[in-house]
């Protein structure tokens, strides 16, 4: 599904010479690749994998890119920037910090949690609602935050 879509992008992007697109649908290609050469991980990947695979990549390159920031070397920091870009395509929308704080307030009713002792409860079930549509630490803070 999505290395026919990424194969089909790296040869438009060779075309362009694109090379900024080209270095992230490469890294795609490589995690999917990756994933798929795995200890029991199928020939096909399901939706659910690539969209961890993909968010995997999109965190390393924030990660990277607050470093390099930091480090002022814009240099690499554009590098990193212009592939999550390119990786951010695939991911699904990401829901704003609103948005997820309605969704978390929803399984706090669901889950009759009261206090930070339930988060765990709370966490399990906004994570699994919320994959791919928003990072874990979001989820946790805005957790925390509400049950306090």
């Amino acid at each position: 599904m999505l290395q026919q879509k990424i194969d089909q992008e790296i040869k438009a992007a060779m075309l362009s010479k694109n090379e900024a697109r080209l270095r992230g649908l490469r890294a795609i290609k490589a995690a999917i690749l990756l994933a798929k050469s795995e200890k029991g991980a199928s020939e096909n990947l399901t939706e659910e994998t690539e969209i961890k695979v993909l968010q995997k990549l999109a965190k390393q390159r924030r990660e990277s890119g607050d470093i390099y920031q930091a480090q002022n070397r814009e240099d690499l920091y554009k590098i990193e920037m212009e592939e999550l870009e390119v990786i951010e395509e695939f991911l699904p929308r990401q829901l704003s910090r609103e948005e997820i704080a309605v969704y978390i307030k929803e399984v706090i009713e669901r889950t009759g949690a009261a206090s930070v002792k339930d988060m765990g409860k709370v966490m399990g079930a906004a994570n699994k609602e919320l994959a791919g549509k928003a990072d874990g630490k979001t989820i946790s803070e805005l957790v925390k935050q509400l049950l306090s």
